[in-house]
């Protein structure tokens, strides 16, 4: 009975990989699965505990969160540890390895904003609006700016630091920010991709800006996206 039920694990095993040497393919047995992606998406700006990867992918079961994260975690991208004291929390975090993916993600998305099937009013996390500013960021258009623009998203805070036609952007304290963002992502984004007025966001109560307004305009016109692919005929 046991060496059946192994076999039948072997077969289901190779039923779901390509069995084809092209790293392409093996990619994909990597992490070709539904949700794994997104995953590691989620954990791309730093560890998560399971809780906030549900939280952060409203769409995917506990089940299903559960085997990627085992998948992921087989395939050396990503590991599990236990946080010290107080916390003591067990998180999840990508490897050295799973960090160099970024760039993978980074070409799908600039792909992908060209489709004209893209719906930008569906709902999206904050590593989503974070990872897109690193991706779609135009080092022309910011050439000669220096400055810290700082984003407060529900209780998380991240500080971007632009210089020498370059941006980072991490989870941080605002400390030493020129400018300050408060909002959601969509309200974000409506902001930096959608064209939408600050005053006019301001008014509704969606947006929050503090410190340089001169700044906060310049800022939002940093992040071009790329024009849409043509219909097929």
């Amino acid at each position: 009975m046991k060496l059946e039920k192994v076999t039948e694990k072997l077969e289901g095993r190779s039923k779901r990989h390509y069995e084809d040497a092209c790293a392409t393919a093996h990619a994909m047995d990597l992490v070709g699965e539904r949700w794994a992606l997104l995953v590691m998406r989620e954990l791309m700006l730093g560890p998560k505990r399971f809780s906030d990867l549900r939280e952060s992918l409203p769409g995917i079961s506990a089940n299903v969160l559960t085997q990627r994260l085992e998948s992921l975690e087989a395939a050396g991208v990503l590991v599990r540890r236990k946080l010290p004291p107080p916390a003591a929390a067990q998180v999840y975090e990508l490897t050295e390895w799973g960090y160099e993916s970024e760039p993978i993600f980074q070409a799908l998305g600039r792909w992908a904003a060209r489709s004209p099937l893209h719906d930008p009013t569906l709902p999206f996390s904050t590593n989503s609006l974070v990872l897109s500013l690193r991706t779609m960021f135009s080092p022309e258009r910011a050439r000669d700016l220096e400055a810290r623009v700082g984003f407060r998203i529900g209780e998380e805070t991240f500080l971007s630091h632009l210089a020498d036609g370059r941006i980072e952007i991490a989870r941080s304290a605002l400390d030493g920010a020129d400018v300050i963002f408060a909002g959601t992502p969509p309200v974000l984004a409506a902001a930096i991709y959608g064209g939408q007025p600050l005053e006019t966001l301001e008014q509704t109560g969606a947006l929050q800006i503090e410190g340089n307004r001169v700044l906060a305009r310049r800022f939002t016109g940093l992040f071009p996206l790329p024009p849409k692919a043509a219909k097929p005929a």
